[in-house]
């Protein structure tokens, strides 16, 4: 991402994030740009099952998804269960080392990063419905 980040003045609106990442560094640092981004919460799991267990008590106005956990290989499963939510589902962006190996419908649901990258990308992805102005979200939903 080019450019300084952030001022207080130029937050962004992300609400609560759920960031599914068992790699500790890379979780806290993901945390650490959405927080300073404009994150009004940031809430890190490691597993799936962690995440099964935080998607019982609060439903995120996003998800970053590391497909490939340590308790499960298959973490793409997650975002097709999020897609069942309802047309206000979490906005999903895919963090993985293996871009490849997620099938293309799954892949069509959200962004994919492939590691390593900048987390800061992973903001601008978030963020990229807020960015555009209310006509062009008005178009877009209309047709």
């Amino acid at each position: 991402m080019s450019g300084p980040p952030p001022t207080d003045k130029a937050k962004l609106h992300l609400g609560s994030i759920l960031v599914v990442e068992d790699d500790p560094v890379l979780g806290l640092e993901i945390e650490a740009a959405l927080l300073d981004a404009g994150a009004e919460s940031v809430t890190i799991c490691p597993s799936i099952a962690k995440t099964m267990e935080a998607l019982e008590h609060s439903r995120p106005d996003g998800i970053v998804l590391d497909v490939h956990l340590a308790d499960r290989d298959d973490g793409w499963a997650l975002a097709e269960l999020v897609g069942q939510l309802g047309p206000h589902r979490p906005r999903i962006v895919f963090s993985t080392g293996s871009p490849d190996e997620i099938p293309p419908e799954i892949a069509d649901m959200g962004p994919v990063f492939e590691k390593p990258y900048d987390p800061a990308q992973l903001v601008e992805a978030l963020a990229g419905e807020e960015r555009r102005g209310l006509f062009a979200r008005l178009r877009s939903a209309i047709g």
